[in-house]
């Protein structure tokens, strides 16, 4: 277990840094020399992490005993992730069945000058609803997303945002959530989701593993 626990820590500490690379480069001025011996050395610790076996980010989780819970659920997440360093990285924490959230958005994820791209607004909504989904136990994959862009979403600040499950007809949840930087609303959020059973689950992973 302490193996498991200094994996998944080293595994953060990891995407935290490859987090910090990205977001450097993308608007760096460093010149053209520097940026090949970096290139250099990013595709050699490429080549050494391809002699390990990966795509296992689910592994065990399909089984009743080892389901997590939703905030362990999302730690290999593309937007929510501390071990994923392609997140952004936003934090939720469930008080009174309510989802609140933070996240902050650097350059990489710029669309509109000083902004960050819709896509990404629209993908942290997904994110906090699908937490929102899951407080009832019953978590499920996106139906319907409707997003409505109220003002532009500042880049380099701390967003806030806040999520709940609305209620239930059944399979179908239906949640909503609100995104603001500082006091503004920025844009807010409905979705669906369609709950899926274990078998299902299992029947992903399966199909995700024959495509490997």
């Amino acid at each position: 277990m302490a193996e498991v626990a200094e994996s998944v820590e080293a595994r953060r500490r990891l995407a935290a840094a490859t987090r910090l690379v990205v977001e450097r480069m993308v608007a760096s001025g460093a010149p053209g020399e520097m940026l090949e011996r970096a290139a250099e050395q990013m595709e050699g610790f490429a080549e050494t992490l391809g002699a390990y076996p990966y795509g296992r980010t689910y592994e065990g989780y399909a089984e009743p005993a080892n389901a997590p819970k939703p905030e362990e659920f999302f730690d290999h997440s593309p937007l929510s992730g501390r071990a994923n360093p392609i997140a952004p990285y936003m934090t939720m924490e469930v008080v009174d069945g309510v989802v609140h959230g933070r996240v902050r958005f650097g350059a990489a994820y710029e669309g509109p000058p000083g902004c960050v791209h819709g896509g990404f607004v629209a993908a942290v909504h997904d994110e906090i609803l699908g937490m929102a989904n899951s407080t009832n136990g019953q978590p499920g994959m996106t139906g319907t997303l409707t997003v409505k862009y109220r003002k532009p979403t500042p880049l380099g600040v701390e967003l806030r945002l806040e999520a709940r499950l609305d209620r239930v007809e059944g399979r179908k949840q239906f949640c909503s959530s609100k995104l603001y930087a500082g006091d503004v609303l920025c844009n807010e959020a409905e979705g669906i989701f369609v709950t899926i059973g274990l078998e299902r689950f299992k029947e992903l992973l399966d199909q995700r593993d024959e495509r490997s």
